[in-house]
């Protein structure tokens, strides 16, 4: 009994210490937890979803999903080769261009009437504070910060591992101009040397006038936050975009709820929305839509074209690596919504007409 003590003692004393690092960042406090506090979204120490939200669906249980998601074979969860790309050279663009760049689930650069913007990277390899699990896909790394150019609007939909990488983030510090996110998330990017003024944090709903004529609306997502085992401290985004030129829609991490509709009514219609596709299961239905509600989200949004992201570089839930792109685009299909399906690096030509080959379909 002793043993057995002083050995869980000693776990519980390295989780303690290995949890103190930088990485996970902190919890809001102060001056910025007053200001949380007063968010109507916050209620008994944490923020809430617009509806309802349970973490797990009906049935499923945590023990029951760690089960299935370690111990039950799932096929093809991973690609057997290496992913194809194409690199476009993100350091000589012409600054004329209005383009958009996938690299891989949720990271995507765009350079929009002048301005150039990054949304959620991740460049390190992994989606987790332990760099030998839930590592990227081969092939699908083709960025590093070094290829990133000076950054004006850096977006961040919300903390989780797999959106707000620490290792990228530290980085590519030096090039980027403005942070946009949630509220909360800046405390986390203050721990980590950013100053106060280049990090913008709203509520939903909330309007942000940006430099150039830009300007964009930070609003409801159904999801969660947290990079520990305190969640909701912060609070989970999607963004309309204002630019000169074209409004866009980021989605960042979001379960299909009425949400979509209301922004489409009060934001839309949008040139283009950029939507969650993948890591989706039957016993997370409410935080992660399936594919075909993501044809459905883009539909509600009024969005003229759909880029399906959340994809194509981690393998976070049950079902094939391939599965979202073949669902979507079938949905997508079935519902005349035009869906962009870019390679990873491949350039997209904004407000352009553009055939992609579906490059997935040879793959194993």
């Amino acid at each position: 009994m002793i043993i057995a003590l002083v050995i869980i003692a000693a776990m519980a004393l390295f989780v303690y210490v290995f949890m103190q690092q930088e990485k996970f960042g902190s919890t809001p406090a102060d001056a910025r937890l007053e200001m949380i506090e007063r968010s109507p979204h916050y209620k008994v120490g944490k923020f809430q979803n617009l509806s309802n939200t349970p973490a797990l669906t009906e049935g499923a249980s945590f023990f029951s999903v760690l089960k299935e998601f370690f111990f039950e074979k799932k096929e093809r969860k991973k690609p057997a080769t290496v992913l194809p790309s194409k690199k476009t050279d993100l350091l000589q663009l012409s600054k004329d261009e209005n383009i958009l760049v996938w690299m891989g689930h949720s990271s995507y650069f765009m350079q929009v009437d002048g301005k150039t913007i990054l949304v959620d990277p991740v460049f390190s390899g992994a989606a987790s504070p332990v760099s030998f699990t839930t590592r990227s896909f081969a092939g699908s790394d083709i960025y590093t910060p070094d290829d990133i150019p000076t950054i004006d609007f850096l977006f961040l939909s919300h903390d989780h591992w797999d959106h707000l990488d620490y290792d990228t983030i530290k980085k590519l510090q030096p090039k980027i101009k403005t942070i946009i996110t949630g509220l909360g998330t800046g405390q986390h990017l203050e721990r980590w040397g950013f100053k106060k003024e280049r990090v913008i944090e709203k509520d939903w709903n909330e309007l942000v006038e940006l430099p150039g004529g830009f300007s964009v609306t930070v609003l409801p997502a159904r999801h969660f936050s947290g990079r520990s085992f305190s969640r909701n401290t912060a609070l989970w985004v999607s963004f309309a975009l204002q630019t000169p030129s074209r409004k866009i829609y980021l989605g960042g991490d979001s379960g299909y709820d009425d949400h979509f509709k209301t922004i489409g009514k009060t934001h839309g219609p949008f040139d283009l929305a950029i939507l969650e596709c993948g890591q989706y299961d039957k016993n997370w239905k409410y935080i992660h839509m399936m594919p075909e509600q993501t044809v459905q989200a883009a539909i509600d949004l009024g969005a003229r074209q759909l880029l399906a992201v959340h994809w194509g570089k981690f393998a976070l839930s049950n079902h094939a690596w391939d599965d979202p792109v073949k669902r979507v685009y079938k949905a997508a299909q079935e519902s005349n919504m035009p869906l962009l399906t870019p390679m990873i690096g491949e350039k997209l030509l904004l407000g352009q007409e553009q055939v992609f080959a579906n490059w997935w379909e040879d793959m194993v």
